[in-house]
C-alpha cells in the first residue's frame, strides 16, 4: 500500500463537481492520502478583527465557486454501483478558524430576529490540546472533521458542492471524526473524490449555517473500494454504533431516506423482518438533525452497538 500527498494548489483546487474533471492523482484500493486544505471560503488568514483575508489566487472562475476542495482523486477499478470505503485515520485543524451567526436574510435568522446584527468569532486554535478559543474568552473543545467528502452524480455539467448527494458531498456530519469509516455510493467511473470544507467543531443542525470554519493542517484518508455492499445512500460506522444518512430539502423526507436505510441494516446484520426491526428501531434508534445550512437538509440515523 503506497501513501500520497497533496497540498492544495491551482491544479489540485476546485470548487464544483464534474464527472467530467481529470484527477490529479491516480490510487490503487487500500492507498493512503495525505491532504493539507484550505478553509471553505478559500482563505488564507484572518485580519484582526477575524475577518478572513487573501484568497487563494488565481481560481478558475467557472471551477472555483463554492466549497475549496482538494482532488479528485481517482481509485483504479472504481465503478458505478461499487462503494468507496473511506477510512478516516486522522484530522488536524490549522492554527485559526471562524464563526459567524446574523446578518443576512435566512429562515434562521427571520425567525431570531437577527437578519440585520452580525457577529464573527475569531478562533485560535491549539492542535495539541484540542482547544480553541476566541476573542471574547469562550474557550471550546475541538472535534475536527470534514464537512465535504464525496464525488460527482453521474449527470453532465457542473455541480455546486453546497447540496449533500446520494454520493457524499457537503454531509456535515459532526460524527465524522478521526478514526470513522464512511461510505459512499460510487456513481462515477473512478470514483473522483474530493475533499474540503474543515470544521474545527460543530454541532448537530449547524444551526447558524457555519461551524468553526478552518483550514485543516492534514487529513488522512485511506481508500478501499468495495462490490460486496450496494448502498443507495452515504453510511458511516463510528465508534460502537452505525449511521445512516439521508438528505432532501424536506427534513421529514430526509428522516424517512435514513430510517429507511438503517432498516436495512437492521435486517441485514440481525436477519429481522423488516417490521420487527422498524419496532425494534422505534426503541434503540435515534434520529439526528445532521444540518439544516444547505438548502438540501440531513438527518442522520444512529444504531448503537
Amino acid at each position: 500500500m503506497t501513501t500520497y500527498t497533496i497540498e492544495p494548489e491551482y491544479k489540485t483546487l476546485h470548487g464544483t463537481f464534474s464527472r467530467e474533471y481529470s484527477p490529479v492523482l491516480t490510487i490503487e484500493s487500500g492507498d493512503t492520502v495525505q491532504f493539507r486544505t484550505l478553509d471553505a471560503g478559500w482563505h488564507l488568514a484572518l485580519t484582526e478583527d477575524g475577518e478572513p483575508e487573501n484568497k487563494f489566487e488565481p481560481r478558475d472562475e467557472v471551477r472555483g465557486k463554492g466549497h475549496a476542495l482538494c482532488g479528485p482523486v481517482a481509485i483504479r477499478g472504481a465503478q458505478p454501483g461499487m462503494v468507496l470505503e473511506v477510512h478516516i485515520n486522522e484530522v488536524r485543524p490549522g492554527s485559526w478558524g471562524w464563526t459567524v451567526a446574523g446578518g443576512w436574510d435566512s429562515a434562521v435568522n427571520k425567525k431570531l430576529g437577527l437578519v440585520e446584527e452580525r457577529v464573527r468569532l475569531r478562533w485560535a486554535l491549539n492542535a495539541d490540546e484540542m482547544i480553541g478559543r476566541d476573542q471574547y474568552g469562550h474557550t471550546i473543545a475541538l472535534r475536527p472533521f470534514m464537512g465535504v467528502m464525496g464525488m460527482p452524480p453521474d449527470e453532465p455539467g457542473i455541480h455546486p458542492t453546497s447540496p449533500p448527494r446520494y454520493c457524499g458531498g457537503n454531509i456535515d456530519c459532526k460524527e465524522l471524526v478521526a478514526g470513522t469509516t464512511l461510505y459512499l455510493p460510487i456513481s462515477v467511473a473512478g470514483a473522483l473524490f474530493s475533499v474540503g470544507d474543515g470544521h474545527g467543531v460543530q454541532g448537530d443542525g449547524e444551526v447558524s449555517g457555519v461551524a468553526i470554519e478552518c483550514p485543516m493542517e492534514h487529513v488522512d484518508l485511506t481508500f478501499h473500494l468495495r462490490d460486496d455492499l450496494h448502498l443507495k445512500t452515504p453510511q458511516a460506522r463510528i465508534e460502537n454504533a452505525w449511521i445512516t444518512l439521508g438528505f432532501h430539502e424536506d427534513l421529514h423526507e430526509a428522516s424517512l431516506i435514513a430510517l429507511d436505510a438503517m432498516v436495512d441494516i437492521m435486517t441485514d446484520r440481525y436477519n429481522l423482518p423488516r417490521a420487527q426491526a422498524l419496532a425494534l428501531a422505534s426503541l434503540v434508534v435515534d434520529l439526528r438533525v445532521t444540518q439544516i445550512a444547505n438548502g438540501v437538509l440531513g438527518v442522520h440515523a444512529l444504531l448503537p452497538d
